[in-house]
C-alpha cells in the first residue's frame, strides 16, 4: 500500500476492523470515521469500531476550499435531511465554536476520539484534499445501510453517522476542520443539537 500527498492511490479491496472497502487509483482522499451513540438513559455509549472508507470519486479532485463554509456543511446535511422529508437545520455559532475548539485539541494527534460533550457528534479525518463536506459525505454515505423498518443497521456496516444526520429533532449545526500537525491529515467534526442517535429510536 502506498500513500502520497493526495491520497490513497492503490486499487483493491482491504479489511479494516471488519468493513471491507474498494479505494479507486487515484482517489484524492481517503478517511476514517467514529460513531457516537446516546441510549435514552444518561449513560453514554461510544461505539469505537473504526470504519475505513474511500471517496471513489475522480472528479473530487476538483476541490474548492469553499467547500468547508458553514452553508457547504448546511447544504450537505440539508440534502440529505431533503431526501428522507426532514427539515432543514440551521447554523449555530456556540455549536461552531465547541467544534473549532475540540477540533483544535485534537490537531497534535488526529485521533477520532469523540469530546464527551454534551451534543450529538460525527468525526472523520481523510488526506489530501479531504474537505469538510467530503466528510459530511462519507456519514451520508451510509444511507444504504439503515433499515428503517428494522430501524438498525444491516450488512454488518455502520449507519450511525448517517442517522445523525438525519435525526429529525437535531436542528441545530456547527462543524469544524483542522488540518493535523502529526499527518497532514484533515480532521472534520459537526456537532449536533439536540443530539440524536438515542437507543430505541427513529431518526425520522
Amino acid at each position: 500500500m502506498v500513500w502520497e500527498d493526495l491520497g490513497c492511490v492503490w486499487s483493491g479491496c482491504m479489511e479494516w476492523e471488519g468493513r471491507e472497502d474498494l479505494c479507486d487509483v487515484g482517489a484524492p482522499a481517503c478517511g476514517k470515521i467514529l460513531e457516537w451513540v446516546k441510549p435514552k438513559a444518561k449513560m453514554v455509549l461510544c461505539k469505537l469500531s473504526l470504519a475505513f472508507v474511500c471517496l471513489m470519486s475522480l472528479a473530487l479532485v476538483h476541490h474548492s476550499y469553499a467547500q468547508n463554509s458553514p452553508q457547504d456543511y448546511l447544504n450537505a446535511h440539508n440534502a440529505a435531511r431533503a431526501q428522507v422529508g426532514v427539515g432543514p437545520m440551521t447554523w449555530d455559532n456556540n455549536l461552531a465554536t465547541y467544534a473549532q475548539n475540540y477540533a483544535n485539541s485534537r490537531m497534535g494527534d488526529c485521533n477520532l476520539i469523540h469530546s464527551g460533550g454534551p451534543y450529538g457528534e460525527n468525526l472523520a479525518e481523510g488526506s489530501g484534499s479531504f474537505t469538510g463536506t467530503d466528510g459530511v459525505n462519507l456519514w451520508v454515505g451510509e444511507k444504504p445501510y439503515y433499515d428503517y423498518n428494522s430501524n438498525s443497521c444491516v450488512g454488518g456496516q455502520q449507519c450511525l453517522h448517517y442517522t445523525q444526520v438525519v435525526w429529525r429533532n437535531s436542528v441545530r449545526l456547527g462543524c469544524a476542520r483542522v488540518q493535523c500537525t502529526n499527518n497532514g491529515w484533515w480532521f472534520v467534526i459537526c456537532s449536533y443539537d439536540p443530539p440524536g442517535n438515542y437507543i430505541g429510536q427513529r431518526p425520522y
